[in-house]
């Protein structure tokens, strides 16, 4: 297709409205710049609003588990809004889950305290982000050593790693219970 606009194959004229224009380089519309969503949502709306728009639900296919069983469950983050929204974290870990408050199932830190700089998370207008994760029923003691969950109830939690977090709507948490074999 090119070679045949280029060629003198098509007759032209920039009179006769049923005949291609001359081909000019110069006068192309360039492609239109955009601006980065985050850029926008970061100057124009303020971190109340954006806090707003989205929503964190977690949900486990199941309310009572045996013990040793394996338990799924999926963390659901929603922006409500037809327009982007950006969110600034604490830290480069910009979402988190816990096991009865204990971040990760573990005692032990996880995360280097080096890397507790903000970042932020960007959500597309409407934009649902679905995360799949799963705890053994163990809690992390020390970096070697692992311990069984006692059977009982449990509650499952996890959301963005922002203050007040639970507060805004941006953490959600489902008890389970575990009962013993």
């Amino acid at each position: 297709m090119k070679r045949i606009y280029e060629s003198s194959a098509i007759h032209r004229d920039d009179d006769d409205p049923f005949s291609p224009g001359k081909n000019r380089d110069d006068d192309r519309p360039s492609s239109f710049r955009t601006l980065p969503s985050s850029w926008l949502s970061n100057r124009l709306l303020p971190q109340a609003i954006r806090r707003r728009a989205v929503t964190v639900h977690i949900e486990t296919p199941a309310s009572t588990y045996d013990q040793g069983v394996r338990i799924p469950f999926t963390i659901t983050m929603k922006n409500s809004m037809p327009f982007p929204v950006s969110i600034v974290t604490d830290s480069r870990l910009v979402w988190t889950w816990d096991v009865d408050g204990r971040q990760e199932a573990a005692d032990v830190s996880l995360h280097d305290p080096e890397d507790e700089e903000t970042s932020g998370i960007t959500f597309a207008r409407g934009e649902r982000k679905v995360i799949k994760r799963h705890w053994d029923q163990m809690f992390q003691v020390d970096e070697r050593e692992w311990e069984r969950a006692p059977p009982g109830e449990h509650e499952i939690g996890a959301g963005l790693n922002v203050a007040g977090a639970e507060e805004s709507g941006l953490y959600d948490r489902v008890p389970i219970r575990i009962d013993p074999v």
